[in-house]
């Protein structure tokens, strides 16, 4: 791992000489376009529309518009903003670290001690790991202010980006919670369907299938030539019209077929009687009206 920018972590009189790391990296297969015609690549160039020269970057400068009005901003305009002058995190205040909602994390870097003594790291590490406190943090990073959290990830401090509040849009659309009626039974449904699938998160166990799927695609035609296509089925189920209870039951059973579990006996004892039950609600007219359900499965076939 290289280094991407070194400084240190300050707050109060200590002082937490750190590097710090990429902790994220992305594995996508990257793509260019081509001509269809002859395969020939497609580039975009940097043409000035006012003379029609292509324009060197060292030539570029940015420019903001408003309505019809266009201010450009040189090198030396930028020169005049803060920049990346200091070489501190500074430590703005310690909050409880589930003040910290996930909408708000960005970008995500580990900070490795960078002197000799790591004494001043694993103070630091430590402390917020007794207390339960994530650090708000600013710094300036290729030329930008940021604002982050300082947390502990494992053995090491990790430092993410937050985006700043007038970042995070509200949700501005009505809810529904208002307008929706749910029975205790299929809480209890619903209940019982999340404790069949509980288990610990393992990361490792997911992979990103359309990288695979797109990597064994290009990987077939390098071999094959571009006679090869891959085909790809798509199986309807019939459409039964299912109400809520049985969609649930049907689930539970499922997910007792295939993991396993032990007692999900009862649990498809229980989503017999909740579905007699609601059955009944529904005669009297107080249960929901059922509504269609159609589902499909996707199947893609490796050459």
């Amino acid at each position: 791992m290289r280094a991407i920018w070194k400084g240190s972590v300050t707050f109060g009189l200590v002082n937490v000489p750190v590097s710090v790391y990429s902790a994220t990296e992305s594995h996508d297969v990257k793509l260019h376009q081509v001509h269809d015609a002859d395969g020939g690549r497609i580039r975009y160039q940097r043409k000035c529309e006012q003379c029609g020269e292509i324009v060197p970057y060292e030539h570029i400068d940015k420019a903001y518009v408003d309505d019809e009005q266009t201010v450009v901003l040189t090198g030396e305009d930028f020169a005049t903003l803060p920049a990346e002058r200091s070489r501190e995190i500074d430590v703005l205040e310690f909050v409880p670290s589930d003040q910290v909602e996930p909408v708000m994390l960005d970008s995500s870097y580990y900070l490795a001690p960078s002197s000799n003594s790591a004494k001043s790291y694993v103070l630091l590490r430590r402390t917020l790991e007794e207390s339960d406190r994530t650090a708000i943090v600013s710094f300036t990073l290729r030329q930008k202010t940021r604002l982050a959290a300082l947390r502990v990830r494992g053995e090491v401090l990790m430092l993410q980006t937050l985006l700043w509040a007038d970042e995070v849009r509200a949700p501005e659309f009505e809810s529904l919670e208002g307008d929706v009626k749910v029975s205790a039974r299929e809480l209890e449904m619903s209940a019982a369907l999340v404790a069949a699938y509980e288990k610990d998160f393992v990361p490792a166990e997911h992979e990103d299938e359309y990288q695979i799927q797109l990597r064994s695609l290009i990987d077939a035609k390098l071999e094959k030539g571009e006679g090869y296509t891959a085909e790809e089925t798509v199986e309807e189920e019939s459409g039964e019209v299912l109400d809520l209870m049985e969609a649930l039951r049907r689930s539970v059973e499922a997910s007792r077929g295939s993991r396993g579990r032990q007692g999900a006996a009862d649990d498809a004892d229980s989503a017999d009687g909740a579905a007699e039950a609601t059955d009944a609600d529904e005669d009297s007219g107080s249960g929901e009206p059922s509504k269609p359900a159609r589902t499909s499965r996707r199947r893609s076939k490796s050459a």
